[in-house]
């Protein structure tokens, strides 16, 4: 049966993009694939036939990098998006898995960010005991939905895909106004709290994606209420709003930028981050850490991130590895 469209708050006006400059060490961009032209919000095709590609001008290095030395003590990738193909050597879902935990990454949260992805995502964590499941619509995604008239509908499907048992958070989902222009902030702030009462409503996790946007996605949390476990994929702020966070109870996740030559603000949130709230992440088949930057990122190379954040925390690995793993299963429950 269909799920009743969640009810979509209407924004409060839309506040100024926030003063804090993001720096150099910003994630690349997730490509949306809606097509308002060519696919419905409403359209239902077999979800395991969806497919997208990653942009590739010629320039990259597509070979996958060497698997990294395996941990002793397993943990999860909490952020990932499997369903964009990239590489040299395409790899099945299987393959990833596959690869990933011979390196003792044993399981991976796969992420949506429109209605495709989404359902893939859900299809993903059903079909695959070391898969779980986020869904949503992208702030960037928001926009586009909105134009077409079919951003309720969106919201509708994301909310019918939440009710899965396998479906264990609402993301990525927040604002960007850094590849959304002014005219688009409404229907993100919309589509925004319309998702945190999403997460609220089921009772999951919520994985925030936060590009030069900080104070406007504190501000919305702290307005309408955050989810009990929020979770702020890919972490981009500094030490400072790593304390704020810190206050609220909020999850940070650490992705491959980490380990970028100018990524100073995001060691120093890493440092003042409570131990019981740092995750780890690759946004595969984006940000792969340093020394394979560039190239393709899978769930096999979150060894490197991890074995950087000991070093740098001064911590044992396997005790690192093992408050890891607690910590994505406090906050998206087994797998």
């Amino acid at each position: 049966m269909t799920a009743e469209p969640a009810s979509v708050p209407e924004p409060a006006s839309v506040p100024e993009p926030a003063s804090v400059p993001e720096p150099a060490s910003v994630p690349e961009p997730v490509e949306g694939s809606y097509d308002a032209s060519t696919s419905s919000a409403t359209d239902a095709p077999d979800p395991s036939q969806y497919v997208r590609e990653r942009h590739n001008d010629g320039t990259r290095d597509v070979r996958w990098p060497a698997a990294p030395e395996p941990l002793a003590v397993p943990v999860y990738d909490n952020h990932a998006h499997l369903e964009i193909v990239d590489g040299d050597e395409p790899l099945t879902l299987d393959e990833q898995l596959d690869r990933a935990a011979a390196v003792g990454v044993i399981g991976v949260v796969q992420a949506g960010g429109d209605v495709d992805s989404s359902r893939w995502s859900a299809w993903a964590a059903a079909s695959h005991p070391r898969v779980l499941a986020a869904v949503a619509i992208h702030p960037n995604e928001a926009p586009a939905y909105e134009a077409a008239g079919e951003l309720d509908a969106a919201i509708a499907v994301i909310d019918e895909l939440a009710a899965q048992p396998r479906v264990r958070a609402i993301g990525e989902t927040g604002l960007d106004f850094f590849r959304t222009e002014e005219d688009g902030f409404a229907a993100q702030f919309r589509a925004f709290e319309a998702h945190i009462e999403l997460a609220k409503k089921h009772g999951i996790a919520m994985q925030i994606h936060d590009r030069d946007a900080h104070d406007a996605v504190l501000e919305t949390l702290q307005r309408v209420g955050a989810p009990d476990r929020t979770v702020f994929h890919c972490f981009s702020g500094d030490a400072a709003m790593a304390r704020i966070t810190a206050v609220h109870g909020y999850y940070l996740s650490f992705a491959g930028n980490l380990t970028f030559k100018n990524a100073q603000n995001l060691r120093d949130a890493l440092a003042v981050t409570p131990r019981e709230r740092i995750l780890v992440e690759t946004d595969a088949p984006f940000l792969t850490p340093i020394p394979h930057r560039g190239r393709p990122n899978a769930p096999y190379l979150v060894p490197l991130t991890v074995r950087f954040m000991a070093a740098e925390l001064d911590v044992e690995i396997d005790e690192l590895c093992a408050q890891l793993a607690a910590n994505t299963v406090e906050a998206y429950g087994a797998f």
